[in-house]
């Protein structure tokens, strides 16, 4: 059975399922919907049109849906969208797309700690774990499984891959590629993810696979080219691989106009 708090306010559009729980002094607003078994915790703000899915716990302080930081919006219709089975921890703060009809989307089985950020138009996949304060500008696709530390800043159009670990503090301003850990200012590839690969289930095979492919591409003299060439040649190729390797050559022809053709650091 839906529980609200007398304190709370919930707009009459707004779609609530069963044992949905909503805390003091939140507010629902118009055309939100929230999925069966969803907690939302004291002083809650839920903004127009944000759609959360099934059994999310929502801490206090949260504002999620709130407009886009953006001089384009012209509070135009969008969406935030979050899946199901997340933790949203205190004072998150998470904005609806820019753009008519266009979402910021959230996967299922995020951890989102203390006042993380997320901007509108953002992809975030499912199992991510954002550590506190970590901030996302805008247009960022952040992929499965990806763990980002304490305070790093993800610059807006950017990604970062599937499996990928950020360290804290970190500023990132290039796509992060999938598997690897990457840490500084700027952040810069300092290996292979691997305790994070086999907490995934990803076999040694292809954990050692993606260390020699890590070896050529980040710490060798051959530019990207001659390195994706020559893992094609001489490594055993996993799936984990070829997706790196699609990965690598997107950012090489010129994704959002940032090559990687120069040779790797030592």
């Amino acid at each position: 059975m839906t529980t609200i708090h007398p304190t709370a306010v919930v707009h009459p559009t707004a779609e609530l399922d069963d044992d949905v729980a909503v805390g003091p002094y939140s507010i629902i607003g118009a055309h939100v919907q929230i999925g069966a078994g969803t907690t939302i915790g004291a002083h809650v703000i839920i903004e127009e049109n944000t759609h959360i899915g099934r059994n999310n716990i929502i801490y206090h302080g949260a504002v999620l849906g709130a407009p886009p930081q953006d001089r384009k919006f012209k509070y135009e219709r969008s969406y935030l969208k979050i899946g199901d089975n997340n933790w949203i921890r205190e004072y998150v703060t998470i904005h609806r797309a820019s753009g008519a009809e266009q979402e910021t989307r959230i996967g299922s089985n995020g951890f989102l700690m203390a006042y993380v950020h997320i901007g509108h138009n953002c992809t975030v996949g499912d199992g991510v774990v954002m550590a506190n304060s970590v901030g996302v500008s805008g247009h960022c696709e952040i992929g499965d499984g990806a763990n980002l530390g304490g305070m790093a800043g993800i610059h807006q159009f950017t990604r970062i891959g599937k499996l990928a670990m950020v360290g804290g503090m970190s500023r990132v301003v290039r796509d992060v590629p999938p598997f690897m850990i990457v840490e500084g200012s700027p952040a810069e590839v300092r290996g292979v993810n691997i305790v994070g690969l086999r907490r995934a289930g990803v076999p040694e095979h292809s954990r050692d696979a993606l260390r020699k492919a890590c070896r050529y591409m980040f710490f060798s003299e051959m530019n990207m080219a001659q390195a994706i060439e020559r893992i094609r040649a001489e490594v055993e190729m996993t799936a984990e691989l070829e997706h790196l390797l699609e990965f690598m050559e997107q950012i090489r022809h010129g994704r959002n106009g940032r090559a990687l053709d120069q040779p790797a650091r030592k």
